[in-house]
């Protein structure tokens, strides 16, 4: 296997990984409606990195971290469950500003932790990756530029996603009004908070019950 067909196929394996919209994807174009492109890109970016984690872990076989990730899961999903809700509640009543924000550097690592906490509370992530990686035939890398390759291709591909969602949802911003962006700010703050919800219940009956 060529480097640069490494390269190609774990960008298709990070883009795909990336591409379903989940919390992590409302959370993404909630913070583009509220602070802009760069801010929703810098969220990208920390799911990008727990996508490459999980492409990885799919790719080069790492049995002992897809291992403890799985075994943890319930611990883990608590923790994301719980920083959803606290994301929805905290998010719910903030005004989108009527331009780009100029953001912090402490601004955007708080951006780029979030998502990355989000997005790499879900383990099962890594059942879905083994199908993706077998597709495109990645799975068992064993040397170093072989794995160094591949992993930077996901990072990548992971990224050209989160670089096209947020640019779409910051050119969507500008076309509305500050009222409809507050609505819609609200409106995936709900959804944060609804999918925090139900991942404690679904924890709950799947743990807690007989």
């Amino acid at each position: 296997m060529t480097q640069n067909f490494l390269f190609l196929r774990g960008m298709v394996i990070g883009f795909a990984l990336a591409a379903p919209v989940g919390p992590v994807g409302v959370l993404c174009i909630k913070r583009a409606l509220v602070n802009g492109r760069l801010a929703a890109f810098c969220a990208g970016l920390g799911a990008a990195l727990a996508d490459t984690i999980f492409g990885s872990v799919a790719g080069l076989g790492l049995t002992v971290v897809s291992s403890f990730l799985l075994s943890h899961q319930l611990l883990i999903r608590l923790i994301g469950g719980s920083f959803l809700i606290f994301v929805g509640i905290r998010g719910y009543g903030q005004k989108p500003s009527a331009e780009d924000e100029d953001m912090s550097s402490s601004g955007m690592m708080k951006d780029f932790v979030s998502s990355f906490v989000l997005a790499i509370s879900n383990p099962a992530t890594i059942l879905a990756a083994i199908p993706v990686v077998a597709a495109v035939g990645a799975l068992g890398l064993r040397d170093t530029d072989s794995a160094t390759w591949l992993v930077t291709g996901v990072f990548s591909g992971s990224t050209a996603w989160w670089l096209l969602l947020s640019g779409a949802a910051g050119a969507v911003r500008s076309r509305f009004s500050p009222k409809i962006l507050h609505l819609l700010n609200r409106i995936s703050a709900v959804l944060l908070t609804v999918t925090g919800v139900f991942i404690l219940a679904s924890l709950g009956l799947k743990y807690l019950l007989p």
